[in-house]
């Protein structure tokens, strides 16, 4: 399975007209069929980034089906609403995820992901990291090992900020190679506040800790606080 990440800038006049156009049109079309859905459309949240940027995650089941979308959207049936949405952003980029072995997501039943509906809002942690050069799988180990397990620890203890939903990095061609996605959930909101506005404990970096061991295989990352649309099929 393919996932299709993408960063949309959007005129922030016609914001409103942009999500209805993933709402009403691209989540609806895509569930028509069987082989793509719509998992995600979220907000950057202000005041943490750069204004009106929407992220949205599409599942693919396969390469064909990307190749599928992408002549529809460029000769087809979806050209016009791709039009449509080009005139109502400044830029869009995108990059083709896979979900790594031992990720909490790794293959998704389209047919249980909802084209309608609505719930309250939600928060998201999207932490990137770009490995140091040559020690991708370093990383990718490390994340398995210690950091993902570290968060399963505090969950049960009661003390987590976020859950590990998928562990993803770019597919062959689609992207910088020594990169990796982290999507992760925020468990408690006012978390964020205690994280943003104090500093890190001495404990929490000492050696032993995810904070210190880390840096050994990375020290660039970039963390994106992104809120769900209420009609978005995932949250």
């Amino acid at each position: 399975m393919l996932f299709l990440h993408e960063v949309h800038q959007v005129v922030g006049a016609r914001e409103d007209e942009f999500e209805a156009a993933f709402r009403d049109e691209w989540m609806p079309t895509l569930g028509k069929g069987d082989d793509a859905r719509l998992l995600y459309f979220l907000h950057h949240a202000h005041g943490t980034g750069r204004a009106y940027n929407v992220v949205t995650l599409t599942a693919l089941r396969d390469g064909a089906t990307w190749e599928e979308l992408a002549r529809r959207l460029q000769t087809g049936d979806l050209r016009e609403w791709a039009a449509v949405v080009d005139r109502l952003r400044h830029r869009v980029t995108g990059k083709l995820l896979l979900a790594v072995p031992w990720s909490p997501l790794t293959d998704i039943d389209l047919a249980t992901i909802p084209t309608s509906g609505h719930h309250p809002l939600t928060l998201f942690m999207e932490d990137t990291a770009w490995p140091h050069e040559a020690m991708l799988d370093d990383y990718l180990e490390a994340v398995h090992a210690q950091y993902a397990p570290s968060l399963a620890e505090a969950r049960h203890g009661g003390r987590a900020l976020l859950d590990l939903l998928a562990v993803f990095q770019p597919a062959w061609g689609s992207a910088a190679r020594r990169e990796v996605v982290l999507w992760q959930k925020v468990r408690d909101a006012r978390g964020i506040t205690a994280l943003i506005g104090s500093e890190i404990p001495a404990e929490h970096r000492a050696p032993g800790t995810w904070m210190h061991d880390a840096l050994r295989v990375r020290d660039d990352w970039e963390s994106k606080l992104l809120r769900t649309a209420g009609w978005s099929p995932l949250y």
